[in-house]
């Protein structure tokens, strides 16, 4: 799997995922793209757990493009597609074994400070190991959607 994606991770389908129509339930689409996400975070943070997030997860979009089958291992592709100074999107590609796309999907996500319990900007050393991994995302300028309450 390449289409422009730097960061893939395979993500197992776990006989807990499937449902009574005998495929993978469609809430676990968030799990599996969560899982892929983690990774890139921790590429970007160089830190891993929960003191590595430091943004809140504001909205996801799921496209369901086939079934998601046990047992099978997931090619999970994830990158940034806009970074804006609050926020940054993500889209993501999940394929099956036999390379066909099965899930895609979109997020955005919103810089938080916990300790503060507001917004936050991206920091400088964030949006520059976003830009490496994936240099076409660009940087936007704010749109109204992008300055989050708070």
């Amino acid at each position: 799997m390449d289409d422009g994606f730097n960061v893939v991770v395979d993500v197992p389908v776990r006989f807990k995922d499937i449902d009574v129509g005998g495929h993978a339930h469609h809430s676990h689409a968030l799990v599996y793209f969560e899982e892929a996400r983690s990774v890139y975070w921790e590429r970007v943070t160089g830190h891993r757990g929960l003191d590595a997030v430091d943004y809140i997860l504001a909205e996801m979009t799921v496209r369901y493009r086939g079934r998601v089958l046990w047992p099978q291992m997931l090619r999970v592709g994830v990158r940034t597609t806009r970074i804006t100074r609050k926020t940054f999107e993500m889209e993501y590609e999940a394929r099956s074994e036999d390379g066909t796309v099965v899930l895609s999907g979109t997020s955005t996500q919103v810089m938080y400070d916990y300790e503060r319990e507001r917004t936050a900007s991206v920091p400088d050393a964030h949006r520059r190991a976003i830009l490496e991994l994936d240099p076409g995302c660009g940087v936007h300028a704010p749109s109204h959607s992008d300055e989050p309450e708070g």
